[in-house]
């Protein structure tokens, strides 16, 4: 069955309470229960906080037969128990961000490549992607489109240009996949990492994207020399963004960074983003009524396994504004 979130079944309610009014010759009543769906909808928003989690083994592999009971939910520290729960693969809804800064000149070629192997591992029946690019503005190439499986024509003529807002970029876009509802969604940022025009710092990133549960993988495409796992990677290589800041962002939003300097490494690295969406757990508590920012922790109770799930959430504001 699918999960329905709160707001969904409340406005179901609402509606057959209407057409009965109207059926027994009450116009007024019809009219009063009209104007109520949208005050249920806004606090069912509020009080429902769905979170995707991947949970491994010891040894990195994937554990797909845990119920609700074999987690633990910590908000801001309390145990809140979790109101639903779904562990089937469902649709996948990707945006494919291209960094075309002037940076990336030498590295375009490799993100057009490993961005078509993220497309690869799509299910043209129900999964859909976008493509989007930024250097210090975000532009839309391709709309969210199901069965995409070739970048748009127009991006084998982009030439890199101009300065990197990177953290601005990745915010953006993770508002715009937040709206794709139904949908195991993610951010997949293809660039070198540098970032040298954002407004905004990873960890204010990371907490809307977190707030809205979009994980956010960074793969990044850098040569040998400037990728921090490489044994030939240079002294600076260990300074990189893609083993510091950027990283802390992934993993705070639940997603994770991939550095890719081989076609190999590429490859390995789409179908891995793509296999922790299709292992994802879906989870749904109720929110607590303190407003602002609240620190989320996601476990199993097993010792043994490993969970990665977003950091936290928000009560009081609606995390795209």
């Amino acid at each position: 069955m699918e999960y329905q979130p709160a707001e969904m079944r409340r406005g179901t309610i609402i509606l057959i309470t209407a057409v009965t009014a109207l059926v027994g010759g009450s116009a007024v009543i019809a009219n009063q229960q009209a104007a109520q769906p949208p005050v249920a909808t806004f606090r069912a928003a509020v009080d429902l906080v769905r979170v995707s989690a991947i949970v491994r083994d010891r040894k990195g592999r994937f554990v797909q037969d845990l119920g609700a009971r074999d987690f633990e939910v910590l908000d801001a520290g309390q145990p809140r128990a979790i109101t639903d729960f779904r562990r089937d693969a469902g649709a996948v809804s990707v945006a494919l961000l291209f960094d075309v800064s002037g940076s990336m000149e030498n590295q375009l070629g490799s993100a057009r490549e490993a961005a078509r192997h993220v497309l690869s591992w799509l299910e043209q029946d129900r999964d859909e992607a976008a493509v989007f690019t930024f250097d210090t503005s975000l532009e839309a190439m391709t709309p969210f489109t199901r069965g995409l499986r070739a970048l748009p024509e127009s991006m084998s003529s982009v030439v890199p240009f101009g300065a990197t807002s990177l953290h601005d970029a990745i915010a953006e876009t993770s508002k715009r996949v937040g709206e794709r509802e139904g949908l195991r969604h993610a951010v997949v940022v293809l660039t070198d990492g540098n970032d040298n025009a954002s407004r905004l710092q990873p960890s204010e990133v990371s907490s809307i994207a977190s707030a809205i549960d979009v994980p956010v993988y960074v793969l990044g495409t850098v040569a040998s020399i400037d990728n921090p796992s490489a044994d030939v990677r240079t002294p600076a290589a260990d300074r990189s963004p893609l083993a510091g800041p950027l990283a802390d962002l992934a993993t705070w939003t639940g997603g994770h960074v991939f550095v890719a300097s081989t076609p190999a490494q590429r490859s390995l690295a789409a179908r891995q983003i793509i296999d922790e969406l299709r292992h994802q757990y879906l989870l749904a508590f109720e929110a607590g009524g303190k407003p602002g920012w609240h620190p989320l922790v996601v476990r199993a109770r097993a010792k043994d396994l490993t969970v990665r799930a977003r950091s936290g959430y928000i009560v009081g504001q609606h995390p795209n504004s």
